[in-house]
């Protein structure tokens, strides 16, 4: 394992009672911790997202100007999600979450479900969900792991032609931001897990963090454009990083 510490005791590197203790734990999550179960990232090349424009299928006006489109881009990859499943990383912060003396709130960027299937409780997802649909005429949210369709009803208010997908899309307000705020002012600890820190206004929780004289720490593929803001940093494989840390936190 590699690792890269921002602290100035060099002599805390191998000891493990630098990261026990921790009572409030923040978690961030991004695309880095769902591609190691097979799910495709912006950034993948030749996966489903290199095949279509984000401003085509990611946007209010994507799905104003085609909403065809939209949804059989969506209802793709409903169906990809159903092939996955979740991997070490997510059943570790599952087990951090039913094991440690404290609490720990996992805030993703992922629309998939696999931390829920992974047995996470506590979590926010702060881009919206793959397996959901939400009413345009009610705004009902749905629970939806089929494709949506025009025929489709909304079960609450029986409308057809109505259901979109639950995703926050570029120039869309993310979800759980007050909630997510509240979190950090608790935290002690803030983990950032596979994410690039590019993307607003995730990415900005890891400075919030620092202001708030919280511990953070990094794990991930390779530095983040915000690595400078973690205290410490562990680069590799999220399946391997991440059940070492936990077992690290939970004092094994």
């Amino acid at each position: 394992m590699t690792l890269i510490m921002n602290m100035a005791d060099e002599d805390k590197m191998n000891n493990c009672d630098r990261v026990t203790g921790f009572r409030n734990i923040v978690v961030l999550t991004g695309s880095g911790i769902s591609a190691e179960s097979g799910l495709a990232t912006f950034r993948d090349s030749g996966g489903l997202w290199a095949k279509y424009r984000i401003e085509d299928v990611a946007t209010p006006e994507a799905f104003t100007r085609d909403p065809s489109l939209v949804q059989d881009f969506y209802n793709m990859r409903r169906e990809e999600l159903g092939k996955v499943a979740p991997n070490k990383a997510h059943y570790a912060l599952a087990e951090l979450e039913a094991e440690l003396d404290g609490k720990v709130m996992v805030v993703t960027q992922n629309v998939d479900d696999l931390h829920e299937r992974a047995g996470s409780k506590n979590l926010l997802h702060m881009h919206g969900e793959l397996a959901k649909a939400r009413c345009l005429s009610c705004g009902s949210v749905l629970s939806w792991r089929e494709s949506i369709n025009p025929h489709d009803r909304c079960t609450d208010c029986g409308l057809h032609d109505c259901l979109r997908p639950h995703i926050v899309w570029f120039g869309e307000i993310p979800l759980y931001l007050n909630e997510i705020d509240e979190a950090l002012n608790e935290a002690d600890l803030f983990i950032s897990i596979g994410t690039s820190g590019s993307v607003y206004p995730a990415a900005g929780l890891v400075a919030a963090a620092r202001a708030l004289d919280i511990h953070t720490v990094e794990i991930n593929m390779e530095p983040s454009d915000g690595q400078h803001f973690f205290h410490e940093g562990h680069y590799g494989p999220a399946g391997e990083m991440v059940p070492n840390f936990v077992n690290a936190l939970l004092g094994r």
